[in-house]
């Protein structure tokens, strides 16, 4: 794939030739393969508790419903964190946000790694969402401060794809680490690695050409309102939500134990076949972003046909009465994976319908929405698991039964999330934007 380095995108005037910033001509992919190198770890950091879920289930002794209060808790405070954490990257820039946000998230690894009660290990996990937040969308505003506007979908869908290896991180060496050095050499370990990465990005990162308007306090909030009353950041918000929700529950908190508990596979295996995630969104991100790319109406309908399909996939998984084959189980993960990559689109359309000032901040919104879905559908998850186990007569824990139940929650907000974005692209149209 060749990557025309001659011009970058200012927010304000457009493309503007690299000479004349006086910056070298790899500056751009080197800002933005450093900022991969950050949310590399901070998909680490984020997915660390989807291999971790039945570990800390023995070392506290919780039940489903506690056990989803550390991803739940993890995941609100990061879409909590998602607009001012927006606000704050339209004023600072992303190379002190990204630091911000490693350094976070590395102490509560550490807190992780030595919690001995849940309480404390909850309040780590709010340390890793907090810093979580400020990564992705900081690493966005990288590619749209470095690359030109059409570039734009195309490395979105590459930085995503980038952080799958973080999630070969969590779901490979990391499980390996916590089923032979233990619970507290592992999370110690990501936290050390947080700490350097994030010296390394104050090190390498600039935020973008010298000629850059800096925004302003003042500029911010007053754009906010208006940033709020844009269908089109709404219309981000539920594409990003009917796409990524499902690969966010099933990866970040209930994918292992149900394959564990519910289809019987070994820790290993279910770990193992998380990087499925990985290897389906190397394939689906560089085939979504030349779609949309090419033709930029079709991204409402992407994320509507990808939405289909894995609601189809869940009928697949949970409607059986056994335990489905593992390939069927593979093809979910696949399927899940690419609708992370379409949720992706969102940010792009809530980058597009808005103005350059606030681009941040509305990409914040819209960063949202599948964490927002996702945090509901956990705790509910964990809850009817819970109910329905007790009512089973299952003391020893959920069986396949309980998690077909359970699970069948996901229909609801998916059907939620399309709906929304269906009604919101009519907004759009309404408002004028060719959508």
């Amino acid at each position: 794939m060749a990557v025309s380095l001659t011009e970058v995108q200012n927010p304000t005037t457009g493309t503007i030739p690299l000479a004349e910033n006086a910056v070298g001509k790899w500056a751009p992919m080197l800002a933005w393969l450093v900022g991969c190198v950050a949310y590399i770890i901070a998909v680490a950091n984020r997915s660390s508790f989807g291999v971790a879920g039945l570990f800390a289930a023995e070392r506290f002794h919780t039940s489903a419903t506690v056990l989803s209060l550390f991803v739940v808790v993890q995941l609100g405070v990061y879409a909590a964190m998602q607009l001012p954490a927006g606000m704050a990257l339209d004023l600072w820039g992303p190379r002190r946000m990204i630091a911000i946000g490693v350094g976070l998230m590395a102490l509560g690894q550490f807190a992780m790694a030595f919690a001995p009660t849940v309480t404390i290990a909850i309040a780590a996990r709010v340390l890793i969402g907090a810093g979580d937040a400020t990564i992705f969308v900081s690493v966005i505003r990288l590619v749209w401060n470095w690359f030109p506007i059409n570039r734009a979908p195309l490395f979105t869908q590459l930085t995503g794809i980038m952080g799958q290896i973080g999630q070969i991180m969590s779901a490979v060496p990391f499980a390996i680490g916590l089923r032979t050095i233990g619970w507290t050499p592992s999370f110690a370990a990501l936290a050390i690695a947080g700490v350097a990465i994030a010296l390394f990005c104050l090190a390498a990162v600039r935020n973008g050409p010298s000629t850059m308007p800096i925004a302003t306090p003042s500029s911010g909030f007053a754009g906010l309102g208006v940033a709020v009353r844009n269908p089109g950041t709404w219309l981000g918000f539920f594409c990003h939500m009917l796409g990524g929700m499902s690969s966010t529950v099933f990866m970040l908190m209930w994918g292992v134990p149900f394959m564990v508990q519910g289809l019987g596979y070994s820790q290993a295996t279910a770990s193992s076949l998380l990087t499925t995630f990985a290897f389906a969104s190397v394939i689906a991100g560089p085939v979504i972003g030349q779609i949309t790319s090419r033709n930029r109406k079709s991204r409402p309908w992407v994320v509507l046909t990808m939405g289909a399909i894995i609601a189809i996939m869940w009928v697949i998984l949970l409607l059986p009465a056994n335990p489905v084959p593992v390939w069927v189980t593979v093809i979910a993960a696949a399927l899940f994976s690419s609708g992370g990559n379409a949720s992706l689109i969102g940010l792009d359309m809530a980058a597009s319908l808005n103005a350059p000032e606030r681009r941040s901040s509305v990409q914040g919104i819209a960063n949202m929405g599948g964490f927002v879905g996702a945090v509901i559908s956990m705790f509910i998850i964990g809850a009817i698991l819970d109910w329905h186990a007790a009512a089973a007569g299952h003391g020893l824990g959920p069986v396949y039964g309980d998690y077909r139940v359970a699970m069948s929650f996901m229909f609801i907000p998916l059907t939620l999330a399309a709906l929304g974005l269906l009604l919101t692209r009519r907004a759009c149209r309404r408002a004028g934007h060719d959508i």
